[in-house]
């Protein structure tokens, strides 16, 4: 049966999840302007901060994995096969996430001191991340694909793609571009 997706409905519900997206792989960007109180303070901050990461990043998840099973709308026979695969696919996503957010973070505290080889190493950094996340996307399509046909893959990696686009506008849109010559001559 064919069924037409409310991509009106999805993109709003995938937007409602970015700004949690955001806030927790994106927040450590704009602590280094925060001066801590005391180094005890400070530590403690830190652990706030990475526990409010750990839960939204954990919503967020919770949010994609409802977003995609409505938008994939599976069968019972179909959904033994699939969130297996879905679920192994967002562990192993989580961990690559693991390096964003460590890379994100590093910006951060080197952003006001950026050296010509920080900023190389950042976005080497970056671009790591991401070949890595397209071949996870592929390899994952391919499983669905085996599991379920093309038609049902290609759906999944539809998904998956529009989520993790708008993901990545929000952490990007909220994150300060590199600075250039103009910051070290004072222009």
């Amino acid at each position: 049966m064919k069924r037409r997706l409310n991509c009106g409905g999805f993109a709003a519900a995938a937007l409602l999840i970015c700004s949690s997206a955001a806030l927790a792989q994106s927040t450590p960007a704009g602590t280094s302007s925060a001066p801590a109180a005391s180094s005890a303070s400070a530590g403690s901050s830190k652990q706030n901060l990475a526990e409010d990461i750990k839960l939204l990043r954990k919503d967020v998840r919770s949010e994609k994995s409802k977003i995609m099973g409505a938008a994939m709308g599976l069968d019972a026979d179909q959904s033994k096969k699939f969130w297996p695969i879905y679920k192994d696919y967002d562990q192993q996503l989580t961990k690559l996430n693991d390096v964003r957010v460590g890379n994100i973070i590093e910006y951060s505290k080197t952003y006001d001191n950026m050296t010509e080889n920080k900023a190389d190493e950042l976005v080497n950094g970056a671009i790591a991340y991401r070949k890595k996340r397209i071949d996870l996307l592929a390899n994952t399509y391919d499983k669905v694909r085996s599991a379920l046909g093309a038609p049902l893959a290609a759906r999944f990696l539809q998904v998956e793609d529009t989520l993790l686009t708008l993901i990545d506008l929000q952490i990007e849109s909220n994150l300060p571009l590199m600075w250039g010559p103009e910051k070290s001559t004072g222009k």
